[in-house]
């Protein structure tokens, strides 16, 4: 069974590839299938360990010094705002709400990554609004408005599936302990995210990229660049806290749909094709990785 789920991702990912314009129809599901995932995810641990450690807190201080410092670098060097707000974001962008499918299949520990997925996304829901008041388009923003418009988006994927799972946990273990049972099916639910939202990615890449396409280049190099930096750089910090797993795929794992969102909105919407591309390499070595897995 784990041979066979080393291939699912990468099957999904060529389907996305080829069947862009037909995923793309289905993306209005993605935030639903995030849910039952969550729900899935959150029922599997136990909330009574979530606690912020040390790890999270030099995660936390990578992503919005790393974020702000190389935007300040490329603009010093003469990049274009498209490119260097292309980094800004996908630094900043939260972890990944579904982080846990892959980390915990590869041997991270649930509760830490699942902690930091609650603590660094409300992390970028204090800082984005910050940094955005001075960089982009929405700078005349008021920092509450802009705090809360994130707040509510990055609350209602994570925070609704948590006080679901938590309630059953309290009120319901029954259900709770069903949950439980069938946590594995979070896997097969993810890689239906993924075809959708890697075939919404790549439609997306080619709308905008028709007369940007030295701007394209640019965004696709850096993405691929910064993807190796985070994974590599998180692997080597969680390695210092003894789980190596968990710090590559917190830092590195991130959510593509929130950063498109966050570039589209605030920033040049060109920026936003970094996190297009970054989505396709971060799950092509995470396909990569179960391959790994699954032939030990």
């Amino acid at each position: 069974m784990q041979k066979i789920r080393s291939y699912i991702l990468p099957i999904a990912i060529v389907l996305g590839l080829l069947l862009h314009k037909y995923c793309a129809m289905f993306s209005f599901l993605v935030p639903y299938i995030i849910f039952a995932i969550l729900l899935l995810t959150f029922s599997a641990v136990d909330i009574r360990k979530l606690r912020m450690t040390w790890l999270d807190v030099w995660l936390m201080v990578f992503q919005i010094t790393v974020s702000m410092g190389s935007f300040l670098i490329l603009k010093w060097l003469g990049a274009s705002d498209v490119v260097a707000e292309g980094v800004l974001v996908g630094v900043l962008c939260p972890v990944a709400a579904s982080v846990a499918v892959i980390s915990c299949m590869l041997g991270a520990n649930r509760e830490t990554v699942t902690a930091y997925t609650i603590i660094g996304n409300l992390m970028v829901a204090v800082v984005a609004p910050i940094y955005f008041s001075f960089i982009g388009n929405q700078q005349e923003m008021p920092f509450l408005e802009s705090f809360w418009m994130l707040l509510r988006r990055i609350g209602t994927v994570i925070g609704v599936p948590f006080f679901v799972a938590w309630a059953l946990e309290a009120w319901w273990p029954k259900a709770s302990g069903f949950l439980r049972k069938y946590k594995g099916l979070s896997f097969y639910l993810w890689s239906f995210a993924l075809l959708f939202t890697l075939g919404q990615t790549i439609d997306f890449i080619f709308l905008h990229g028709k007369g940007n396409w030295r701007s394209i280049a640019w965004l696709g190099i850096g993405a691929l660049v910064f993807c190796v930096v985070q994974f590599g750089f998180g692997r080597w910090l969680g390695g210092r806290y003894g789980d190596k797993v968990s710090g590559g795929q917190l830092l590195g794992q991130k959510n593509s749909a929130m950063g498109i969102w966050m570039a589209n909105y605030y920033l040049t919407p060109l920026a936003s094709v970094f996190m297009a591309f970054y989505s396709v390499y971060q799950n092509i070595w995470n396909s990569w990785q179960l391959w790994r897995t699954g032939n030990r």
